[in-house]
């Protein structure tokens, strides 16, 4: 079997990480993004995986050939020369996915973490043995998104855009599987499949819904990284929890790599994620952020709600929350406070950033 998933622009939301690294490889819970469904999907049997890329291919390429040898995959590049959205795709990929021994194939967001319910979805595709199945998820607030409105076996009726009055608390995921009679729609020109290609769809009945079960966060912006790094937390302390750290400075689901050093007297947790080489000092105490590789933090620093990227130093005493995002190699000065702060890679800050600002 085949999968795409859409990577597409530059990945301006999560800003400044992006800066250093095209988005699929920023690190989410210490592997990068992409790598979390590009496993899953090795898991149901896709034995190649194509890219479509707008952005930095040969850092992409490099890194990605690492894996392919790992997982004995494929792993394919489709590059992008103008934006297609995300239905052009793949009318671009359409000689990679439209080949003999191969009738269906996935199609994913990449900014998509999830339990990723690849074997649930190929069950109910042969199921109703329609064209295409979408993934959906439950929402709160369903006038904040696009809803998708849909029969009890799951046949799509309509697509609603932002509804003022309920019709339906389900949004899509993301998550799709397609016989390959799909690209027979689809011309090489930018096109949204949300917009165009479902609806023609589910008009002739041949688009489907499966309710995902389970955790679900698009994590393309530093706020709803930080939330699905949470999620993603508390669904390993219910079916995977020996990942979790069992240190004894760890209070709740935390993940630390097994080279970071953790000093005395810490508190880490909950809701933490620690990568590679990290360093932390005694008395620091992290909670709900993210610190990436070979980054230290000085003693007695309060972090919260924050995403620290690689190689950064963060100095004595210092205080982060509200969403600081710090890009590659950032140092912040003793005893500063940072509040919202968005750093670009490569500054020294010298004096407290109080109110969320963007630093380049």
């Amino acid at each position: 079997m085949k999968a795409l998933i859409l990577v597409g622009g530059f990945g301006t939301r999560l800003r400044p990480l992006t800066l250093s690294l095209p988005k699929p490889l920023v690190d989410f819970c210490n592997k990068p993004t992409v790598m979390h469904q590009i496993e899953a999907l090795v898991d149901v049997g896709v034995t190649h995986v194509i890219l479509g890329v707008g952005y930095r291919a040969d850092i992409m390429e490099t890194e990605l050939k690492k894996h392919e040898e790992r997982l004995g995959i494929k792993i394919s590049l489709s590059y992008e020369e103008e934006p297609l959205g995300t239905a052009g795709p793949l009318a671009l990929a359409r000689d990679m996915l439209d080949t003999e021994g191969s009738d269906k194939f996935f199609v994913l967001n990449s900014d998509v973490i999830c339990t990723y319910p690849f074997q649930s979805m190929l069950d109910f595709h042969n199921k109703h043995g329609c064209e295409g199945t979408i993934c959906v998820t439950k929402v709160e607030e369903p006038s904040r998104y696009g809803v998708v409105v849909y029969s009890e076996d799951g046949k799509i009726e309509r697509f609603v855009e932002k509804p003022q009055t309920f019709v339906s608390n389900k949004i899509n995921a993301g998550l799709y599987l397609f016989n390959k009679d799909i690209l027979k729609r689809i011309e090489l020109k930018p096109t949204s499949i949300e917009k165009k290609i479902f609806p023609e769809m589910s008009k002739e009945g041949e688009l489907f819904a499966m309710e995902l079960q389970g955790y679900w966060m698009d994590v393309g912006q530093p706020k709803d990284f930080i939330v699905g790094a949470n999620l993603f937390l508390e669904n390993a302390s219910q079916k995977n929890a020996g990942i979790l750290s069992k240190h004894p400075c760890v209070l709740g689901n935390v993940l630390v790599h097994e080279t970071a050093v953790i000093g005395k007297d810490c508190q880490i947790g909950p809701n933490v994620v620690v990568g590679p080489n990290v360093v932390i000092e005694d008395g620091v105490c992290i909670q709900d952020s993210t610190i990436m590789s070979s980054s230290k933090i000085g003693s007695h620093t309060w972090i919260s709600n924050s995403i620290v990227g690689w190689k950064c130093q963060i100095g004595k005493w210092v205080r982060m929350e509200g969403v600081s995002v710090l890009g590659e190699d950032v140092t912040i000065k003793d005893e500063l406070y940072v509040n919202g702060g968005r750093i670009l890679p490569h500054k020294v800050i010298g004096s407290s950033v109080p109110t969320p600002t963007i630093i380049m």
